[in-house]
């Protein structure tokens, strides 16, 4: 048997959710149940796209890195946004891209810093691309279900 952990969660969210939940007396365990299920639906969501989302935006990440090289004014930022442009994700376990993925938006916070200070179309140009890849990555994270 080979466990399928999107399956799983699924299950056993509907299980917490239709069978368990109204079980129990109304109240904050009924409640706490229903929320359980709840979480573990969005968890089998985020499950299923965890590495893809983070492969995707470190990849827009070190794009920006690229275009952002000829832009910076600062030889040191200059120096780390080419070593990352340069950069690849070789581990694919979601703990390894996350870890790359924290390293870049961090560089990412540095350079935006900086082009914030610039004064030239260039700046404007590459703030623009900033902006949409950090709306690009918000919507990456909304969760299918809920009011979000």
């Amino acid at each position: 048997m080979r466990p399928d952990p999107s399956r799983f969660l699924g299950v056993a969210a509907g299980h917490l959710m239709t069978k368990t939940a109204g079980a129990l007396p109304p109240g904050y365990e009924q409640s706490s149940v229903s929320v359980i299920g709840l979480m573990l639906t969005q968890l089998g969501e985020e499950f299923e796209r965890a590495a893809a989302r983070r492969i995707e935006e470190n990849r827009e990440l070190r794009r920006i890195f690229a275009d952002a090289v000829d832009i910076v004014a600062d030889d040191d930022l200059r120096a780390k946004l080419a070593e990352a442009a340069r950069g690849e994700d070789l581990n694919f376990t979601v703990s390894a891209l996350e870890q790359s993925n924290c390293a870049l938006r961090t560089l990412l916070i540095e350079l935006h810093v900086h082009v914030e200070d610039l004064d030239s179309e260039a700046a404007r140009s590459l703030e623009a691309e900033i902006w949409h890849e950090l709306v690009a990555s918000t919507e990456r994270r909304k969760l299918g279900i809920g009011p979000f």
